[in-house]
């Protein structure tokens, strides 16, 4: 072909060449008085299919701060978040659009119900196969603050955002659109973008697409940007110039991630190393720089690091700002090159990620502790966890989920995911298992498929079929297990050898496997801890037996290098020697991660301050729990009491038997245990209660805050007797046993909480029925309401009429089952007889009559006056035996600090009348309170699971 011909068939294709490329054309004009972004767009969008559409979506993720009950703000209430319902309107971020076109022609177009950040576009002409739309908008947003997703407007005035202008929805057989719950994983077609930014001309602006042009105009700036074959377009604002350029061998890096004041030498050096990893494992870069940002890293950052304090440096500081870079780097590196639907594949980029943040750290810090420079100090260093290696934390992480029952499959829906899973434990099983790969096909396969992969499909619309097929392709071994069972399901890995018996110059060895998980297992064969040799043992549906060569062996491992997440290692050694036990018992200072060599126990001091009686105790506890669950826990806890200068104290032995099914049944936990504490001044309690919980949870959505409770125990009480008896927590029979059965459901939700329970109590004296229902609502307003009913009834009471120790309450239980956190449980005056627990009648004032020892039934409630302030009120009737029901009623100002656990109680009108003008008016006042670090932990921990 002649250069001419040559020219005439280039000129003939590239109009096909230009229409197949999607494109965007944006122009942004900030007005940072108002925080608002005023867009006109350009979309074009090439219909790869054979599908006529004569509908198309755009992703709208501006508007999805629009409201409270869009599917991000939905989110953001099951997790817990209070930012954002509480927010002032103007902090919310929305989109309005006042044009949109086709061809010149307005078309119409509206929001989906259930996502008003998804726009459903009616085109006015069709759009043929092979053939694109032009879509010309022009819109408004309101930009958010950044407080809720870290993108949006900063306290300092800078601007960082991320999917702030619309996008069109992919289509490939099916509409691929979502909305936003802060996940960061957008799915949009690869387009060539021109962006236009005009601000004011004291910003500084920084995206990754490259710089074309710049212009002054008058007090503004107007910068133009330009990029083909991008997925993202990060766009910063910033006051003052805080990004730092640093132009390596294979592109350049820009980056305004925390330094930790390194000099600018030391920060070109590891930026270059950093490029030169990724370009050598990952392949080259499509594009002249890579972005990095704070909120990138602040969004995903190393766990661990991210928590401790700036004073407590346990890491150098060009290690952390090395893995701070490279972490970040390696997420946006892939995510500008792969076209995934990361809702659905999201483990491809945790995968790959995770496995390379591996890789450079045995590569270039083989020897760097998980502590530190923690695991040198005298006193830390001889914790197992000092001791442990930088990459230990990904498997361990991983399976602290499992080993609670809580992780969830690498392909499940990404929005489907627990928040720890999503933002930890998924991406670190990836990774882990990638390695585990690369271990059992040896010879760097993986490795070699990954850069194959990333090359093959780097910007096209690619899935985990496809990488698949391309591992197969290069492995002659069967991988069916992986893309199944360690994928698609959370299947646990636990082998163990159940037998290890010497016969002639060989070992004949049986392995078992514990699980449904049928999965490869290496075998150690060792002499004292050198290696002589290693093999893989496939298909180990149940048990497997083999014979090694005996080469002076003195016992046999599995997964001795754990390069496998199995859920237990304590059971994968067998001794070949004569030994009392294959792991020695081994007595450790404090909880520690769990050592697979020992049986460990583990002794810690003990400081506590449980009742006025007892005063703060002193004492220590032996127990076996480790930071990872176990199923079999036990704890001694001797005590003394310095006020009551008395040996006091507890024991427990408890089961956990987690249920791997797809029943709804999650946990059963058998056990028992015993207390001995004061319950009034010289006065001692001994408490038995054995007994076993049932714990039902929707296992087809964790994210469910729902969680259900059948609770069968027995609760045997042993009490001092008092000589002279003050109150009425006393009785003629101070020791007593109690069968107690109670069902409860609880559904946990920042908008809506609701719970019940029905309990049934049966003794030798007495049986009783008690339903108790709570609902909460906080409305769009800001304004909670809160109901609660509470009725019960004895069924037989014979106790005498002379005590109320048995009754209902109606201000202050009795807690007869020492069920209840009290500080000063048998004072009747003072302030810790002030002390609140809403339960049985749940009244504030203290009226008369007190008890019920036939039925009572009432009704709390409250209702917001100003943020935390509310107004309450009580109702109900009390009914005794040989008496009328008696009416009551009570009300008041409820101030709720930490609701349930920091709250106090003002009493304004009861029963009493006029409360609030008595003179021991402040003996009145009444309060919740909390001091029990576990449950106030509870607070900050629910959001994660």
């Amino acid at each position: 072909m002649n250069l001419k011909s040559a020219i005439k068939l280039f000129l003939i294709l590239c109009p096909f060449w230009v229409i197949s490329q999607n494109a965007m054309d944006i122009k942004a004009d900030f007005n940072v008085h108002n925080n608002q972004i005023k867009i006109s767009q350009e979309i074009t969008y090439y219909n790869t299919t054979n599908d006529t559409l004569y509908t198309v979506y755009l992703n709208d993720w501006s508007n999805s701060y629009s409201t409270k009950s869009t599917p991000l703000a939905k989110r953001f209430a099951e997790e817990f978040k209070t930012e954002f319902h509480f927010a002032k309107n103007e902090d919310r971020g929305y989109t309005v659009i006042t044009e949109l076109k086709q061809n010149n022609k307005d078309v119409e177009f509206d929001r989906l119900k259930d996502q008003i950040d998804v726009v459903k576009v009616n085109l006015s002409e069709p759009l043929l196969p092979n053939s694109s739309y032009t879509l010309n908008l022009n819109y408004i947003v309101q930009i958010p603050n950044d407080k809720f997703t870290r993108y949006g407007i900063a306290t300092d005035g800078n601007y960082n955002l991320r999917y702030w202008y619309i996008t069109p929805a992919i289509y490939n057989g099916k509409w691929q659109y979502s909305s936003n719950k802060d996940l960061d994983d957008s799915f949009v077609p690869k387009s060539d973008i021109r962006l236009e930014v005009k601000c004011p001309d004291y910003f500084y602006v920084e995206s990754e697409l490259n710089e074309f042009d710049f212009n002054q105009i008058d007090s503004s700036k107007v910068f133009v940007f330009r990029g083909e074959n991008r997925i993202n377009s990060k766009l910063v604002l910033s006051k003052q110039p805080v990004f730092r350029y640093v132009k390596t061998d294979f592109f350049s890096v820009v980056s305004n991630v925390d330094d930790e004041e390194l000099n600018p030498l030391n920060k070109a050096l590891i930026t270059d190393n950093i490029a030169a990893f990724l370009s050598h494992n990952l392949g080259s870069y499509p594009h002249e720089k890579l972005l990095i940002t704070n909120v990138d890293y602040k969004k995903s950052p190393i766990y661990g690091l991210n928590l401790l304090p700036d004073f407590i440096r346990p890491f150098p500081d060009d290690f952390q700002y090395e893995l701070k870079i490279l972490k970040t780097a390696l997420h946006n590196y892939l995510e500008n090159i792969l076209l995934i639907n990361p809702r659905e594949d999201q483990w491809i980029f945790d995968g790959i990620q995770t496995y390379y943040l591996m890789k450079y750290v045995d590569e270039y810090y083989p020897n760097m502790k998980l502590a530190g420079t923690l695991s040198k100090i005298w006193g830390l260093k001889s914790f197992h966890a000092a001791q442990l290696k930088f990459n230990a934390q990904y498997p361990f992480l991983y399976m602290h989920m499992a080993r609670g029952n809580l992780d969830q499959p690498l392909l499940l829906q990404k929005d489907s995911l627990l928040k720890f899973n999503e933002n930890i434990a998924n991406k670190y099983k990836a990774g882990v298992g990638l390695n585990y790969l690369n271990s059992y096909l040896q010879n760097q396969v993986v490795e070699s498929t990954i850069k194959e992969y990333l090359a093959t499909q780097k910007l096209k619309e690619t899935h985990t079929e496809d990488f698949k097929a391309l591992l197969e392709s290069n492995s002659k071994k069967n991988l069916d297990w992986f893309f199944n069972d360690y994928l698609k399901t959370n299947k646990i890995i636990d082998y163990t050898i159940s037998k290890a018996e010497r016969i002639g110059d060989s070992v004949e060895v049986t392995i078992k496997n514990n699980t449904n998980a049928v999965v490869p297992i290496s075998l150690f064969a060792m002499t004292g801890d050198l290696v002589k040799s290693k093999l893989w043992v496939d298909n180990v549906i149940d048990t497997t037996t083999i014979k090694i060569y005996d080469d002076g062996l003195t016992k046999l491992v599995l997964n001795h290098d754990q390069a496998i997440p199995e859920f237990n290692l304590r059971n994968n050694t067998k001794t070949l020697t004569k030994a009392l036990f294959n792991r020695p018992v081994q007595f450790r200072l404090f909880k520690d991660i769990e050592d697979q060599k020992y049986n460990q126990v583990f002794l810690m001091p003990l400081v506590e301050f449980n009742n006025i009686y007892d005063g703060f105790v002193l004492g220590v506890k032996a127990y076996n729990k480790t930071v990872l669950k176990k199923a079999l826990n036990y704890q001694i806890s001797p005590q003394y009491g310095l006020r009551s200068q008395s040996l006091t104290g507890s024991a427990s032995i408890v089961y956990n038997q987690y249920i791997r099914s797809d029943s709804n049944m999650f946990l059963v936990r058998y056990g028992g245990g015993f207390s001995y504490s004061s319950y009034a001044e010289d006065l001692f309690v001994l408490k038995l209660t054995p007994g076993v919980v049932f714990q039902f949870r929707d296992k087809s959505n964790l994210r469910s805050n729902k969680r259900d409770y059948l609770t069968v125990r027995y609760v045997g009480i042993n009490r001092d007797e008092n000589p002279n008896p003050t109150n009425i927590n006393e009785t003629e029979e101070p020791n007593y046993g109690v069968f107690n059965a109670r069902y409860s459901h609880v559904d946990r939700d920042l908008i809506n909480y609701s719970s019940w329970f029905a309990d049934f109590q049966i003794s030798d004296k007495f049986s009783k029925l008690a339903l108790n229902y709570e609902y909460r609502k906080l409305t769009e307003r800001n304004r909670q309401y809160n109901i609660r009913f509470f009725a019960g009834i004895f069924l037989n009471n014979k106790t005498s009429t002379d005590s109320d120790y048995f009754s209902f309450a109606l201000d202050r239980p009795t807690d007869y089952l020492f069920d209840y956190n009290y500080y000063g449980r048998s004072e009747s005056s003072g302030l810790f007889s002030q002390q609140l627990i809403i339960a049985e009648g749940g009244f504030k004032s203290q009226l008369n009559p007190a008890f019920a020892n036939q039925w009572i039934t009432t009704a709390n409630g409250s209702v917001t006056i100003w943020k935390y302030i509310f107004a309450y009120g009580d109702l109900g009737f009390v009914k005794n035996k040989g008496t009328n029901a008696e009416f009551v009623y009570d009300s008041g100002i409820r101030v709720s600090l930490v609701e349930d656990y920091f709250e106090l109680y003002f009493p304004v009108y009861s029963n009493l009348g006029w409360e609030i003008a008595e003179s021991n008016y402040a003996e009145r006042i009444r309060f919740i309170v909390t001091l029990d670090f576990k449950t106030l932990l509870g607070l900050f921990s629910r959001r994660w699971y």
